[in-house]
């Protein structure tokens, strides 16, 4: 099987990030994640990427520029992991059905602008949700909106602390992201 490019972009510590990078290595994923972006300049997860000995690229508005870069690499697939700037659509629209999300909740609730990370889990908590989890989608120029590929659900219980249900959809995430990423690199997932 051909050896796919990734761009992971990220905005933060970067743990989904240094799942793909882990799952890349072993050979679960037939990937070479040859850049990794930024929207912010001090986020951990550039940390991982150098360590890794993977190329950075900080985007601030300058997406066209971003481009090129992903051009030169011959990016096959961009991974958002954790990236909460708003993509343009006019660089969606260049790699449409070629970008993926993760978003920390069952989409369609607690999604769209300012709802990320903490914010999520702490309106589940605060609503006494019994149930939370992850969605995979492709991105369209909508907010947490593109073809949903995937949903995985987590309990909540009435005991969690915000770092408890944290912890739990981490460790989702962990888990079926690389996998999706596995079955759309391998041809099974395509958008229409």
């Amino acid at each position: 099987m051909e050896i796919k490019n990734l761009a992971i972009f990220i905005s933060g510590s970067g743990t989904n990030l240094q799942e793909i990078i882990d799952k890349s290595r072993n050979g679960y994923l037939k990937a070479n994640i040859k850049l990794v972006v930024s929207d912010n300049e001090n986020a951990y997860g550039l940390k991982r990427a150098k360590n890794a000995k993977i190329d950075t690229f900080i985007v601030k508005k300058n997406y066209k520029e971003l481009l090129s870069e992903l051009d030169k690499r011959e990016i096959d697939l961009i991974v958002l992991a954790g990236f909460l700037s708003i993509v343009p659509k006019d660089f969606i629209d260049s790699f449409k059905g070629h970008i993926l999300n993760i978003h920390p909740s069952l989409i369609p609730k607690y999604c769209g602008k300012g709802m990320y990370g903490s914010k999520v889990h702490e309106l589940v908590l605060e609503n006494k949700e019994g149930i939370s989890g992850v969605t995979v989608h492709f991105v369209d120029d909508k907010i947490d909106h593109g073809t949903i590929i995937a949903r995985d659900f987590v309990p909540v219980y009435n005991s969690d602390k915000l770092e408890d249900l944290e912890r739990r959809i981490h460790k989702t995430e962990h888990r079926i992201y690389p996998r999706i990423i596995k079955t759309l690199l391998e041809g099974d997932i395509i958008e229409k």
